[in-house]
């Protein structure tokens, strides 16, 4: 028997959505400064890209901050337990309407593959971007000379690495935004994104 259950919390929900945002608006005016696109104009572009930059920074504390304050940072420890099912679940199971292989549940939000993806943005992907953003913010804007005690001559490298990191931030949004649309019905995890509540069977919401 299914019921209501309340999943994600408040603070998780607008650190969530304020992620996507930002992320969003990043990649926009990131890609009208590699001039692939025209709308707010090259210095405006970088201007709104160095300022969003920074509430994505702050969030990123907050956020720190909640997940080892609540505990919620466990949830993303990474297991490869039952990986196998669940990748079979996405490649084959998925298009045959399938079991989820994974139980959600308040204590377990995530399925082994996405603790796996989780934890390689939070320790990986995320931390290269924002120091590569802040090498070449603090590099290129306010001193416009060389970092000479870091041993820094030239940006490229460093925008290739800030560029590699935030393609990556993006293909996972579009593979995000799809997955969004697999769960229970095609707007259920929409919905519980909004709400924080979601249809759980009775023993999935209470396990460990």
């Amino acid at each position: 028997m299914k019921k209501e259950v309340y999943v994600y919390k408040s603070f998780e929900r607008f650190w969530h959505w304020m992620q996507a945002i930002l992320i969003f608006f990043l990649a926009f005016t990131g890609f009208e400064i590699h001039g692939s696109l025209t709308f707010f104009g090259f210095e405006n572009a970088v201007r709104y890209h160095n300022f969003a930059s920074y509430f994505f920074m702050v969030l990123i504390v907050f956020a720190i901050f909640w997940h080892f304050t609540t505990g919620e940072w466990r949830q993303y420890l990474p297991s490869f337990e039952n990986i196998k099912a669940q990748m079979d679940y996405y490649i084959f199971g998925i298009f045959k309407n399938a079991p989820h292989p994974t139980k959600k549940s308040v204590l377990s939000k995530l399925n082994p593959l996405q603790k796996l993806i989780y934890f390689g943005l939070k320790i990986l992907v995320i931390p290269t971007v924002v120091s590569s953003g802040l090498f070449y913010m603090f590099y290129r804007y306010p001193q416009r000379h060389e970092i000479d005690s870091l041993n820094i001559e030239s940006l490229a490298l460093i925008a290739i690495v800030h560029t590699l990191g935030a393609f990556l931030l993006v293909a996972f949004l579009i593979a995000h935004v799809y997955l969004i649309t697999t769960g229970a019905t095609l707007t259920a995890n929409l919905k519980a994104m909004l709400t924080g509540y979601e249809e759980l069977e009775d023993d999935e919401a209470l396990e460990h």
